[in-house]
């Protein structure tokens, strides 16, 4: 699996005008799902998340996780993190197919809910628009 997780201080996802999933301050999670991933990555990213120490103490050192901070997770699927860039026009192959995706993107939603972790959504496989607050900014980029 493969994620970009963005601290911030507000998200939201909107799928033709109507507000899908939106949070405060969090983590905004874009999740792709790779040809062969299995559960056991997806849980495994989902922990990794979970436990990502990106918040700043009172010390302003990236010291706390979201749990930490009573923070909460926008999860957006999005397959276009496998693209294949070997020329000008990205490749997407690499990417899972759609049922897989979709069962992975549940799985891992279901994941991090489950770590106490209030979570909204966007809808997979619909063209989404996703505005974001970067807090920091910090962007971090993850495969397992």
């Amino acid at each position: 699996m493969r994620a970009v997780v963005q601290r911030v201080s507000h998200a939201s996802v909107s799928v033709d005008g109507t507000i899908t999933g939106e949070i405060g301050a969090g983590l905004l999670i874009l999740i792709c799902a790779m040809e062969g991933d299995t559960e056991a990555q997806a849980d495994a990213m989902a922990a990794k998340i979970a436990k990502l120490r990106i918040f700043k103490d009172d010390q302003g050192k990236m010291n706390r996780s979201v749990t930490d901070i009573a923070g909460s997770a926008l999860i957006v699927s999005q397959f276009t993190l496998a693209a294949d860039l070997r020329g000008n026009r990205p490749g997407f192959s690499t990417a899972a197919k759609p049922e897989t995706g979709q069962r992975l993107y549940e799985h891992f939603t279901t994941r991090i809910a489950a770590a106490g972790i209030p979570t909204a959504n966007g809808i997979f496989g619909a063209d989404m628009a996703v505005s974001l607050t970067n807090d920091g900014p910090v962007t971090i980029w993850m495969d397992i």
